[in-house]
């Protein structure tokens, strides 16, 4: 298999990831990218100051260096672990990015001029609405339409499939992506896109991060975060006067330590990992989003639309049984069904082929010293058949057969009817076999339910997402296949505005939709949508509509996307909530260590008995910057999702990150304070 997207493990244990992470972390010191988190750039600017405080001690011999030192050394940490988080998030989709850039090579193209004949130029010299040649084992150099002719084509290097995919004018499959490489035969391509805005350019941006922006959730969470640090600080900037006042004046580093350790650093730190994250897992799944929020919105859907071939079920209907009339042998049946068989190439009469081969052994016959007249099935006869030794052996829909055979002067006996009726009621398709114009009985074709589909739809009822079926088959075939599948509803007969139209209907009850599509006519409602997953063996139009795009091509992708993105919001949210719990043990460390000279009753607030007003503002610094370092792994990973409601998520995420982020700081900052004392840090 070629090298992909998630080609590369990215983790703690990869040597390369982890170096480039750190020094990206110091890069990102710059002021003027730590200002676009405002948490953190508040950090900075109080290690900056802390550290030109430092130097002033130095420079005149002030008492408690070692300490003064710690703090301000401690305060660059925080930093350089918030910035590692996001290096670490950024890292994978650079090594990713990376591979990609490997995978594009420069490209001669063989481009028809306005008279028609052909030119050699490269293939960065392409514009949209050029027109090229490409034949076997040539690159496709840019992302196109084929407007003539098909191949088969090698996409390996995008979507990581080693088998090729086939390529034609007109229909759902005519886009070809830039980069990849013609097989055999040889197409016709109109460009569709100019130099640096291709398909792989798009997918390097995306992956590395380079186009990420932040979704509404994320600011508007920034901006509470913004104003809680804003609150403290001001608190800590009154609280100089009052420590004067009350004869406990407070250094330069005790202020910027207690101000570092209420501001919500953790989450603050955390943040920007966390939604970069969540793409990464989409890519790591073949997935692009185009945007962090398509990926938001993911875990807010409502409703899923889902096309009932391909995705609910196998994608073909197969035979499943044989119904013989009165008096007829089920085996003659299936040996009649066969033969009238071998000439229908299509998935449907393979299957009875097999069917007939796999229940009564019937394997394949030698037919070549017998006089024997094959009938192809076609689209306008809909049916298929042979002349077998004088014999008539004809198979296929049941008004065409009933047709044939009364131009004979042969009728479908009731009891012929009667099973027709059921096999069409349970959601299935009859077809009728006739041998010599006398109607043997009937095969009856069904759409294979994908093995664990129901559980599937278990889980995202249990999430509270209702999935909504979407068929072109009559309400009859639909009713039974959404029963069998266990999808909540379902649209029948459906046209591409009865989708568009849906879609506007869940919406204007404050719906949000998600759904997938590959077709030029799929391209509307994919806009529409608030998740639209196209697929990447669609056209160019699905691509360009729809804000994901899944290499894969597989339609059932788009559970997993709606699991990631929850994931995404669930992780977010117990992070954002055990940050702000952590405060609360911190209040306990450092507000006694401050004023318990100046006031003895603040003692009884030392409920972790830590030994020095020092070692207390110390360990809490420490444990303040540590904690970040040691979610990262949860951050990249992101919290395990479980299909609960959202009453039971919230008391999920109170118990374990509410009462985990209280608890955890008294236990941290205590064995901090004791492992200082052990050493006499201070």
């Amino acid at each position: 298999m070629s090298p992909t997207v998630h080609s590369r493990t990215s983790s703690f244990t990869d040597g390369a990831l982890v170096g480039r992470a750190v020094w990206d972390s110091v890069l990102k010191l710059d002021p003027r990218l730590m200002w676009r988190n405002p948490v953190m750039f508040v950090v900075e600017v109080g290690a900056v100051a802390a550290s030109i405080d430092l130097t002033h001690g130095v420079m005149h011999h002030a008492a408690g260096f070692a300490f003064s030192l710690q703090i301000t050394i401690w305060l660059w940490f925080t930093l350089l672990f918030a910035n590692f988080a996001e290096a670490m998030a950024e890292g994978r989709g650079k090594a990713q990015a990376d591979t990609l850039r490997k995978s594009r090579a420069e490209t001669v193209a063989h481009r028809f001029t306005h008279d028609g004949e052909m030119e050699e130029v490269s293939g960065a010299k392409l514009r949209a609405g050029d027109i090229v040649f490409v034949v076997a084992g040539e690159m496709i150099p840019g992302d196109g339409e084929v407007i003539e002719g098909i191949a088969s084509v090698d996409e390996s290097a995008i979507t990581g499939e080693s088998a090729p995919v086939i390529r034609e004018s007109g229909g759902d499959r005519s886009a070809v992506t830039g980069g990849t490489r013609v097989l055999s035969d040889q197409i016709k391509v109109k460009i569709t896109s100019n130099p640096g805005e291709t398909f792989i350019d798009r997918m390097i941006k995306l992956v590395e991060g380079a186009e990420r922006q932040k979704t509404p959730n994320e600011i508007a969470l920034n901006i509470l975060l913004a104003g809680l640090t804003i609150l403290f600080l001001l608190a800590v900037v009154t609280l100089q006067p009052f420590a004067v006042y009350s004869g406990a004046p407070q250094s330069l580093f005790v202020l910027v330590a207690l101000l570092v350790c209420l501001i919500p650093t953790t989450i603050g730190g955390l943040l920007s990992a966390i939604g970069i994250a969540g793409m990464d897992r989409l890519v790591r799944r073949n997935v692009l989003a185009m945007s962090g929020r398509a990926v938001e919105a993911a875990g807010d859907v409502d409703i899923l639309l889902l096309d009932k071939t391909g995705t609910i079920t196998l994608g073909n209907r197969a035979a499943t049984i044989f119904v013989p009339s009165p008096g007829v042998d089920e085996k003659d049946l299936a040996s009649a069904a066969q033969l009238a068989s071998l000439a229908d190439e299509t998935p449907e009469g393979r299957s009875i082929v097999v069917l007939a081969k796999e229940k009564y052994g019937l394997r394949g016959r030698d037919l070549s010293t017998r006089e024997a007249l094959f009938v192809p099935f076609t689209a306008q006869t809909r049916m298929s058949g042979v002349n077998l030794d004088g014999v008539e052996i004809r198979k296929g829909a049941k008004d065409a057969i009933a047709k044939y055979v009364a131009e004979r002067g042969q009728r479908v006996s009731a009891e012929t009817e009667q099973a027709v009726a059921e096999i069409s009621n349970g959601g299935g398709t009859p077809l009728l076999v006739t041998e010599n114009w006398r109607v043997l009985g009937v095969i009856a074709l069904t759409d294979i339910v994908k093995g664990g589909m129901r559980e599937r739809f278990d889980h995202l009822r249990a999430m509270g997402i209702r999935t909504m079926m979407i068929t072109g088959d009559n309400p009859l075939t639909a009713a039974a296949i959404a029963r069998q599948a266990g999808v909540d509803d379902f649209l029948a007969e459906a046209k591409p505005e009865d989708k568009m139209a849906l879609i506007k209907r869940e919406q204007a009850k404050g719906k949000l939709v998600a759904m997938t599509g590959d077709g030029t006519n799929d391209a509307p409602a994919l806009a529409q949508a608030d998740v639209g997953v196209a697929m990447n063996t669609g056209t160019q139009a699905a691509k360009e509509a729809g804000n994901m795009v899944d290499l894969d091509s597989n339609p059932t992708k788009l559970i997993e996307i709606v699991e990631i993105g929850k994931q995404l919001l669930i992780t977010r949210g117990a992070l954002t909530t055990f940050s702000v719990a952590n405060d609360v043990a911190k209040y306990f460390a450092i507000i006694p260590a401050m004023f318990a000279g100046a006031f003895p009753q603040l003692n009884v607030l030392n409920v972790m008995h830590l030994a020095t007003p020092q070692s207390a503002i110390l360990s809490a610094v420490i444990f303040n910057a540590l904690i970040i370092i040691a979610l990262i792994p949860l951050a990249l990973r992101g919290v395990r999702y479980r299909p609960l409601g959202a009453a039971a998520l919230l008391r999920r995420n109170v118990l374990i990150y509410g009462l985990g982020g209280v608890v955890a700081p008294f236990v941290g900052i205590k064995l901090i304070d004791v492992i200082i004392r052990y050493m006499h840090m201070v």
